[in-house]
């Protein structure tokens, strides 16, 4: 399938959900389109699924103008039920225009939650499977299957929140998540690991509590190369920003080698360019790989972790990111059409 091809197809999609939208009158059928539209069944779910045939230079594009079309069908569709549930005969028949107006206020989801939602949808539409793990952990997948020693930092009570039997604590990564999964299936592997994370943390951009995303992907013949190439792509799809320019930096983890940081370029309030870290990743480290008994002659994969908080940050112009868990709602009913 061709970038022109997916437009049309998605503009078709579009058209025929507005106009079917427009004639519901009942909260039934409203549903039955809702699914038949943003089902897992749906058309716009086989056409995320066909952006693994596209070209790399072209998923970015072909991606920011599905979720575009994804919003615009929801947005119509939460705007129908609010019309619906003013004009149903039952609320008709109970109306007394006699009586004073009562203010109501439309719940949505948090803003990070929705920060995370489409960063999955991005990696979901590069055919990265969905995992998920518990949040209280032991030392052996938290940190020793990872090849993080004992005399490391991380591993000190200053740091992670250990709980009463000293073996347990509240996973600081959810990179224990991918190695549940590697010692419960073979290689090839392309798994998300998204969820909750604690640190002992707390100032304008850090709190005890924050989410991740890691990316795990293994199997033969895999190279930085392609560890470039997603980030690449998920970052200017997540952006909106053809033109992004991006950087990788070599760094240090216990379980990548090589490891880089990533940075982005933006421009301060001054006008000045600047760069910003994003994430970390690297190459999957042999013993870790050995650890979850896959063998590291034939194998090889690449990792990453991002911050949710960060990418929400960057993405709505927040300074500080304790502002998302004050539970302020002047703060978050800004969000709520995000």
């Amino acid at each position: 399938m061709s970038v022109d091809k997916l437009k049309k197809d998605l503009d078709k999609v579009l058209d025929e959900a507005l106009k079917l939208i427009t004639n519901v009158n009942n909260h039934t059928d409203l549903e039955n389109f809702r699914v038949q539209f943003l089902g897992k069944k749906s058309i716009l779910n086989g056409l995320m699924k066909s952006l693994s045939d596209l070209a790399p230079e072209d998923k970015a594009k072909a991606g920011k103008d599905l979720n575009l079309v994804k919003k615009k069908i929801n947005d119509f569709i939460n705007d129908k039920k609010i019309s619906l549930d003013v004009t149903t005969d039952d609320n008709l028949d109970a109306f007394d225009s006699s009586m004073p107006g009562k203010l109501s206020s439309l719940g949505s989801l948090h803003p990070i939650t929705k920060i995370m939602n489409e960063a999955i949808d991005i990696f979901q539409s590069l055919k990265f499977e969905y995992v998920d793990g518990p949040e209280v952990e032991d030392e052996f997948h938290n940190f020793t299957a990872l090849n993080i020693p004992e005399s490391h930092p991380a591993r000190a009570m200053h740091d992670t929140f250990y709980l009463e039997n000293k073996n347990l604590l509240l996973r600081t990564h959810t990179s224990s998540v991918q190695i549940r999964t590697m010692s419960k299936k073979r290689p090839p592997l392309r798994i998300i690991a998204p969820g909750k994370v604690y640190r002992k943390d707390s100032d304008i951009t850090h709190t005890p509590m924050f989410h991740q995303i890691e990316g795990l992907y293994i199997d033969e013949n895999v190279s930085f190369a392609n560890l470039k190439s997603t980030i690449n792509i998920f970052l200017k799809s997540f952006f909106e920003k053809d033109d992004l320019k991006i950087r990788f930096r070599p760094s240090y983890f216990p379980f990548t080698e090589p490891s880089a940081e990533v940075d982005i370029e933006y421009f301060d309030n001054k006008g000045n360019k600047k760069w910003l870290e994003i994430l970390g990743c690297g190459m999957v480290h042999p013993n870790v790989l050995t650890m979850a008994n896959i063998d590291c002659e034939k194998y090889s994969g690449y990792a990453f972790g991002l911050g949710v908080e960060r990418l929400a940050m960057l993405k709505l112009g927040i300074t500080d990111l304790r502002l998302f868990y004050e539970n302020d709602l002047r703060f978050l009913k800004q969000f709520q059409r995000v």
